[in-house]
């Protein structure tokens, strides 16, 4: 009795750590941009992979997409609105919800990727309003005016967070003279705490979930400053100021997710600000800058770390850029090589995924630490006018591109 009781606890833990880890985000896995996914293409035909279906439905938007529930999720604005659609795998919609408000100043398109556990998606609009949504049918569970309730300031560009969930809770970065960052329910909805402040604008910025010091820490990245909040009860453990170069007249334009490995933390911000190598100290109440670098200089397309090297794409201008690689333990510069514009990018089954933002071309690249070794790129043709921004996915090998208002699906699988 006692081996057979044993067996179901066994099974009952197992399903719990499981469904504890069944969550669709922003760059997976765990915010990296680096997938496990295997047995992926390792070339294209000229034209591109097989388009297995495009959905032109949707409203302008520049988020990802996320998945659950047989579903797809992704973002768009509608007149005053940020909205969720929801697409079965063949792209077919399904329903769409108003999730909050959207923002109204500067590109006011909807660009915060759901977070997806379970049947529950997670959504932050452009004004910071936070919504928890059945996925299986679109209604509203709870909502929450995470920025408006919290005194939350506002960049140019309003508000870009994908949620991050850990356990039962929810974190937003409201910023601004009351707190900068407060952990909800996920189920109620109920504030949980508050940090204090560090008088400071929210960034556009995913922020990530470390293991540091015997905690779990929030790592993220305010208009100003890199800072760490204690995920456990709010306090506030670090912040690191940015430096901005002598003719920097304006904010800071955080976009880029943080990259955690090893014990430091890399973080870039574009316009010739460069990036920064952070270590904790090692009982996480503080912080030092270990080295600064001008090449990897990313605007708004992520970064990902594949075998001690750093690959991304850097700021010349608001219309141009290259394709960088260094090293992450110095900051090195490995190469720079000009590839249509800066863009986004994402890694999987050892090729790097490219997204070229001025004219839509996706490429792959081999991880090469001596030079840009392109194997294959086509170009995407869908979608009405306006940047290509959106960060690509891949999930169960296949490719989805996003541009405005168009999703594509692209087979990539070679199995």
């Amino acid at each position: 009795m006692k081996s057979i009781n044993l067996f179901f606890l066994l099974v009952f833990v197992s399903f719990q750590i499981c469904n504890a880890q069944n969550i669709s985000e922003f760059r997976p896995e765990n915010r990296t941009g680096v997938s496990s996914e295997t047995g992926l293409l390792k070339s294209w035909p000229a034209e591109g992979p097989t388009l297995l279906w495009s959905n032109l439905e949707l409203t302008k938007g520049n988020s990802s997409v996320s998945f659950g529930n047989n579903s797809i999720y992704i973002t768009g604005i509608k007149d005053a609105d940020d909205v969720l659609y929801a697409l079965d795998m063949n792209g077919k919609m399904l329903w769409q919800t108003v999730m909050g408000r959207a923002w109204n100043g500067s590109f006011p398109e909807s660009r915060a990727t759901p977070t997806v556990e379970g049947n529950k998606v997670y959504t932050c609009s452009g004004f910071g309003d936070l919504a928890c949504i059945d996925g299986t049918n679109g209604k509203i569970i709870w909502s929450y005016k995470g920025s408006e309730l919290n005194k939350g300031t506002y960049g140019n560009w309003g508000i870009a967070e994908a949620l991050l969930i850990d356990g039962d809770k929810l974190y937003f970065t409201s910023g601004g003279p009351e707190t900068m960052t407060i952990a909800l329910n996920k189920t109620t909805g109920d504030v949980i705490w508050k940090s204090a402040t560090i008088n400071d604008k929210p960034g556009y910025v995913s922020p990530i979930l470390i293991n540091f010091a015997g905690k779990k820490t929030i790592v993220n990245m305010a208009m100003n400053n890199v800072f760490a909040v204690d995920a456990s009860n709010g306090e506030i453990q670090w912040k690191v100021p940015l430096e901005k170069p002598a003719d920097f007249r304006w904010d800071f334009i955080n976009c880029v997710t943080p990259v955690f490995s090893n014990g430091m933390i890399y973080v870039t911000t574009g316009y010739n600000c460069g990036g920064m190598m952070i270590k904790p100290a090692d009982d996480g109440k503080s912080a030092s800058v270990v080295w600064t670098d001008k090449v990897l200089d990313v605007h708004h397309g992520g970064v990902v770390l594949i075998d001690g090297y750093l690959y991304g794409s850097n700021w010349l201008n608001n219309g141009d850029g290259n394709w960088c690689c260094i090293e992450w333990a110095t900051g090195k510069k490995m190469w720079e090589e000009h590839w249509n514009c800066k863009g986004s990018i994402i890694a999987a089954d050892g090729l790097l995924y490219i997204y070229d933002e001025k004219k839509g071309n996706v490429g792959i690249i081999k991880r090469n630490t001596e030079k840009f070794d392109l194997v294959s790129s086509f170009q995407i043709t869908l979608g009405v006018a306006g940047p290509f921004w959106a960060h690509p996915a891949i999930h169960n090998g296949i490719l989805y591109i996003r541009h405005t208002n168009a999703l594509m699906a692209y087979d990539i699988n070679a199995k």
